[in-house]
């Protein structure tokens, strides 16, 4: 289905609005979903994303800049969402011994427990999303994406 049928338009537009346009609601389709496979952990896809980067750290803490360095959406609040996981006993914050201004932050068993419960849920969340593409295909739409970012 055309990005003109989705959006029930009749109005003549040229390619670089359509990827435009393709390319945002297709981020919301899939933010849509990826919600629905988060939403009884509790968790924000910002969330997410922090217990992802500190999954990544495979035991060692990171600093609120590596964080925000990492995280996909890098206008959010680190210091925001670090606090609500913190509530939820999904990670630890602790002041740096070395550097008293550099607070460390560490994902809990909690968190890394959540995330395996998550991890085939996504699975198939990806899968269910890119069953219509060959890996072929797959390769070319991550090379044409990220060559159009730049």
């Amino acid at each position: 289905m055309t990005i003109e049928d989705v959006l029930q338009s009749t109005v003549k537009m040229d390619n670089r609005q359509k990827v435009i346009l393709n390319i945002m609601f297709t981020q919301n389709l899939l933010q849509d979903k990826f919600s629905e496979v988060i939403k009884p952990y509790d968790l924000s896809g910002e969330q997410y994303n922090v217990l992802r980067i500190l999954r990544g750290q495979k035991g060692s803490p990171a600093n609120m800049c590596v964080i925000q360095d990492r995280m996909i959406a890098r206008t959010s609040n680190t210091t925001r969402l670090v606090d609500k996981l913190l509530l939820k006993n999904l990670v630890t914050r602790n002041v740096c011994s070395d550097n008293r201004r550099k607070i460390e932050v560490l994902i809990t068993q909690k968190g890394l427990d959540i995330l395996a419960e998550i991890d085939p849920k996504l699975v198939e969340y990806e899968t269910n999303f890119s069953n219509n593409l060959s890996s072929d295909e797959l390769e070319q739409l991550n090379f044409l994406i990220e060559k159009y970012r730049q």
